[in-house]
């Protein structure tokens, strides 16, 4: 638990500390993390706005603008079918639902939450997170999979999206 806020603080200088369109790293976050309670995986995302922004517009031929109210439902369903696109999970070799439940933004990153259908004894997670690839290739996304308080992070740089964890 120590290490994911460690690192959440890492990020978000990173994202406070640069300007937009000048900050020379591409990274992302993707945590799944199994609610014991609920047997479904809560999973959240952070990105740099204005790159979550680009990869939107080049992949959907619109001109989506993040912090504009009026833009706001239409970069709902961009993202929900962005991440429909760029993020798979398996359980137990089974794939699994995920259903987009929004966004937030701030000045400089944009934090997505989803929530997979109800899983249960997960054992093996397979994951493929490709966000932002469609735009960079020089692209990291750090992924975080939580079972059980039990955690296990492993970095995926474009191509690569492939993560397997056993637990």
């Amino acid at each position: 638990m120590k290490r994911f806020f460690l690192l959440l603080i890492v990020v978000c200088v990173a994202f406070s500390s640069f300007k937009e369109n000048l900050h020379p790293y591409h990274v992302g976050s993707v945590e799944f993390n199994c609610n014991q309670k609920t047997k479904t995986f809560q999973i959240s995302g952070k990105f740099f706005l204005d790159d979550m922004e680009n990869a939107l517009n080049k992949k959907y031929p619109k001109s989506l603008k993040f912090q504009d109210a009026k833009s706001h439902d239409a970069i709902n369903e961009a993202f929900k079918n962005y991440c429909n696109d760029y993020m798979k999970l398996k359980v137990n070799s089974q794939f699994v639902k995920i259903n987009y439940l929004g966004f937030e933004e701030d000045s400089e990153s944009v934090d997505v939450y989803l929530e997979s259908e109800v899983v249960n004894q997960p054992q093996k997670v397979e994951t493929s997170v490709s966000m932002l690839y469609n735009l960079f290739e020089d692209q990291l996304n750090i992924i975080h999979i939580i079972i059980n308080g039990n955690r296990k992070s492993e970095k995926l740089t474009f191509p690569n999206r492939y993560l397997y964890q056993q637990f």
